[in-house]
């Protein structure tokens, strides 16, 4: 965690409530981070329902393949996070540490190894040594407590300059229901699953499959619309679990993602995950700028965010943000190399309200005082229409600054 936090950090944190059947503990196992919590149990009561997205590289981490193989099973009991090494590109070595946490871990609470969730975040290629924080499970969960979520938030912090959470509550059939969120992340994030880590819990009655088409439908527009750096991480999961208790309150179990019933807790759900992935990208490192990129007038909506994610990855358009240059061309250059169908005597470009290009040249009314203004401000909306379609697509990216190669040069060190 560096010295000081992101100028684009919020301005408070949000007061998060206790939500009933999930406690949480952390600990100091020292992994890699001195005098700084770096573990996080959570537990669950009774069997919650659970669903997770998980990296598409093609290289994923020790703790992903392991939560892949449990996710069918549908129950989870417990999640262990580590931050400070991400057991990741660690072969057997890998495989046996996961293996040990989750034997610790199902014996500390009294459940199956199939309901035991890991995830750890940091260096890639260290062999993590699971004997650290193996002996404190037992201790965090006699200590697990539902008020927690802000310290859970800390625990899992790597390069990030502030802990990321967000709650929401929503209706179920009339029964109130609340969702709860932490994330982290500030690097190597890019969409395919694009945070490094993030837990989700409902109190909700929600079966695991329409648990999982709520959140495979709810992560497009979010966490997989922002990019950091264009780097998709080994360790990227977002988990969500249910844990029912709102059935108490007379909540009927929801079985499918189609239910009428479900409107109110999928909006909510979604704008929880917006609410994460925007705290992601405003932590990027080293950022002083986010760049909201809108295009429209694509071929199709999947040829617009492939067009503005081409924008928002291009290290010419991003260093552009971070010296406040309004340098369109660099918009124009990264339009073209998209690979999708592009008119250039047809684009148009704005930065704020300021329309700077039309019919593929410069604005006849051109200020380069008015852009300028508009790069000067934290938060900068870019808009793109390609003219051609209808396709549309917004995603969120930070500016690229010599404080990003400086946390990132002497990364390991």
């Amino acid at each position: 965690m560096s010295g000081s936090i992101s100028p684009l950090a919020p301005q408070s944190y949000a007061s998060m409530p206790a939500l009933r059947g999930v406690r949480m503990a952390t600990a100091s196992a020292g992994i890699k981070y001195k005098n700084r919590t770096d573990v996080l149990m959570m537990v669950f009561d009774k069997p919650a329902a659970v669903a997770g997205v998980f990296t598409r590289s093609k290289c994923p981490s020790a703790p992903v393949d392991f939560c892949r193989a449990n996710l069918p099973h549908g129950a989870a009991r417990a999640v262990v996070v580590n931050s400070g090494n991400a057991n990741a590109f660690t072969g057997l070595k890998g495989r046996q540490a996961t293996a040990l946490t989750a034997k610790s871990a199902a014996s500390a609470v009294g459940c199956g190894e199939n309901e035991v969730y890991l995830a750890s975040t940091g260096v890639i290629g260290e062999p993590l040594d699971a004997t650290k924080f193996s002996g404190v499970l037992e201790q965090m969960h006699k200590d697990a407590t539902g008020d927690f979520w802000f310290e859970a938030a800390k625990a899992i912090m790597t390069t990030d300059t502030y802990p990321k959470v967000a709650t929401r509550s929503a209706e179920i059939g009339g029964v109130k229901v609340a969702v709860n969120g932490i994330a982290k992340g500030a690097g190597m994030i890019a969409p395919d699953m694009a945070t490094m880590l993030s837990f989700v819990v409902t109190d909700a009655d929600i079966a695991p499959a329409a648990l999982q088409s709520l959140l495979s439908a709810g992560v497009d527009p979010t966490f997989n619309s922002m990019t950091v750096d264009s780097d998709t991480s080994t360790s990227d999961t977002l988990m969500l679990f249910a844990t029912g208790a709102a059935a108490e309150d007379g909540q009927t179990r929801i079985e499918s993602a189609d239910d009428a019933r479900l409107a109110s807790f999928r909006a909510a759900l979604n704008d929880l995950l917006k609410d994460l992935a925007l705290q992601v990208v405003r932590d990027g490192e080293g950022a002083t700028k986010m760049l909201e990129i809108t295009v429209t007038g694509a071929e199709s909506d999947a040829a617009a965010k492939k067009i503005a994610l081409s924008i928002a990855n291009s290290p010419l358009v991003k260093t552009a943000a971070a010296g406040e240059d309004a340098n369109w061309g660099r918009i124009v250059m990264a339009v073209g190399k998209s690979g999708e169908m592009a008119d250039r005597d047809r684009l148009a470009i704005w930065f704020g309200d300021v329309r700077v290009a039309v019919n593929g040249e410069r604005d006849a009314g051109y200020s380069e005082d008015a852009a300028t203004n508009v790069m000067r401000k934290q938060d900068i909306p870019v808009k793109v229409d390609i003219g051609l379609g209808n396709g549309t697509a917004t995603v969120w990216t930070c500016d690229l600054t010599k404080e990003y190669v400086a946390i990132n040069g002497d990364y390991r060190s």
